[in-house]
């Protein structure tokens, strides 16, 4: 009797179950996003038509394909902006809808901006319905977590107080002597390198300072140098180029929880490190009894304990922060100095006064944070090479609450899209060389480089700004120092010029220069 009722109520349970997802997909990918497009659209805002599962996406790779057929054979400018390559669909339809657009990305819903009024009014939002993405810690979940990157609220604010301060310039003048001794061995490496070669010979750069940097923030963060982290940022750096792959593809919804080769691959890679990670932190909870050691490790450690009762919350906490730390203050460091090696090379003029300026400064010996204070050329180079190749290639913002921003009414649920790139190349607030490498422009500082103070923006806008922005330009500054003071460096012909986005901007081939001994 029982399994004759059954058989008789399973269709109206099959039947309910495929209304409920019926109802709750159709929410999801169209009644929910047309609602919000329809508040941008009553003010004026305009973009391309998204279709009901993919939004844009299968456009964006449409026209991805177009350019790179355009492209095909030639070769781009060292100082071009990469948007055109990476990016060709934002360039597309800024010229039809203009510098403030509504797309979408499967259920994501995004306004680009790229004029710097409507980011100087991102930047002056300090109300915490303003912040990082949702999509951020379910999409680069295995990335990023619940860190400093990607949180948010109440949380994020108790993130920040712990991390910030750890890379505030008071103390990052006494990291100097760290930064220089962790360069030695890096500039000795090289030494032994061309010696067999003759004093000359190519070396992919971006490789060997992407070690130096991993070296440098395990030392200055953790207390450990880079042996001890190596297996983790060899997994960071895989995890990183998985979760690249398919970047195009956020907002898809479930798409992250197929059992695919690729995420598989993320998964592996996400417990593999989060194992490593708490083992080092397990260490130094063990042997921290008594120790009076005080490194931003022991400080998420502190933090985690502060804000969290449960043990497993304390170690997603210490994991999460320390990937964030870990990926954040090695991997756009390492690729801003790539960058600028790759610039120089191609400039010797400017190659040759940055070096004028280093020999005369430092007198042969190694650089003090006074020294460092006097680079002023150095530190135009390094501001030019940012502005050409921000790390970072877009800033993200989500609305929690609905809010009006720069005369817009901003509905909750849309995520502000600002790419840095266009910001950073538009002739109207940098003049007609805007695409050309140009370091005097920043002879004055920052606010006489260009128009507008938020066309520049490389480490991000208002009380989201990148907290360890010091530590990075002390470590540029340093590592590039002491690397023109004792070698010279021009084009490889193997160097083929094509920026990737893989989360960062990178080269794509790797950097490999001609390195000469002095």
């Amino acid at each position: 009797m029982e399994g004759a009722q059954w058989d008789t109520l399973l269709p109206f349970f099959v039947a309910g179950f495929v209304s409920f997802a019926v109802f709750y997909l159709s929410n999801i990918l169209w009644l929910r996003p047309e609602k919000i497009r329809n508040k941008l659209r009553s003010q004026g805002i305009k973009g391309p038509s998204p279709s009901l599962l993919y939004g844009n996406i299968l456009d964006m790779r449409r026209i991805v394909k177009e350019e790179k057929e355009t492209q095909k054979g030639g070769s781009r400018h060292v100082s071009a902006s990469y948007t055109s390559a990476l990016f060709p669909y934002f360039i597309t339809w800024r010229k039809e809808y203009g510098p403030i657009f509504m797309y979408s990305t499967g259920s994501i819903q995004l306004l680009h901006v790229s004029h710097p009024d409507l980011v100087k009014e991102i930047s002056l939002c300090k109300s915490l319905d303003l912040g990082r993405p949702s999509y951020m810690q379910k999409e680069r979940g295995a990335l990023f977590g619940r860190g400093i990157l990607a949180s948010n609220g109440a949380v994020w604010a108790h993130q920040r107080k712990i991390i910030a301060p750890e890379f505030f310039m008071d103390k990052v003048k006494h990291m100097v002597d760290l930064i220089v001794e962790a360069t030695i061995p890096f500039l000795e490496s090289w030494d032994s390198l061309l010696e067999s070669e003759g004093g000359t010979r190519e070396i992919v750069v971006d490789e060997d300072l992407r070690s130096f940097s991993a070296d440098v923030i395990s030392r200055a963060s953790f207390g450990s140098s880079y042996a001890k982290g190596e297996e983790i940022f060899s997994r960071l750096r895989q995890l990183q180029k998985a979760l690249s792959k398919s970047s195009i593809l956020i907002g898809i919804p479930g798409l992250r929880f197929l059992p695919t080769k690729n995420n598989r691959n993320i998964w592996r890679l996400d417990r593999e490190i989060r194992s490593l990670i708490l083992n080092i932190a397990n260490e130094r909870r063990e042997g921290s009894q008594g120790s009076s050691r005080k490194d931003l490790l022991q400080s998420i450690i502190d933090g985690a304990s502060a804000i969290h009762a449960k043990p497993n919350t304390i170690d997603e906490f210490i994991i999460d922060n320390c990937k964030n730390i870990y990926f954040a203050g090695h991997e756009t460091t390492a690729i801003t100095a790539t960058w600028c090696l790759m610039l120089l090379a191609s400039h010797p003029e400017w190659q040759a006064r940055a070096r004028a300026e280093v020999l005369e400064v430092c007198q042969g010996r190694l650089p003090d944070a006074d020294m460092l204070h006097g680079l002023k050329m150095l530190t135009m180079v390094i501001r030019e090479t940012l502005r050409l190749y921000p790390p970072a290639a877009l800033l993200a913002r989500e609305a929690f609450q609905d809010m009006k921003l720069g005369g817009i009414y901003i509905p909750k649920g849309i995520t502000l899209s600002v790419l840095i790139s266009v910001l950073h190349h538009d002739p109207e607030f940098w003049g007609p060389d805007a695409d050309e490498f140009n370091p005097e422009r920043f002879a004055h500082g920052i606010s006489s480089a260009c128009k507008s103070a938020h066309a520049y923006i490389p480490f991000g806008i208002g009380i989201r700004t990148c907290a360890g922005q010091n530590f990075a330009m002390l470590e540029l500054k340093i590592v590039l120092s002491l690397l023109l003071s004792k070698f010279s460096f021009s084009p490889s012909p193997k160097y083929i010029h094509s920026p990737a986005f893989r989360l960062t901007v990178e080269p794509e081939f790797g950097v490999p220069l001609i390195v000469k001994k002095l």
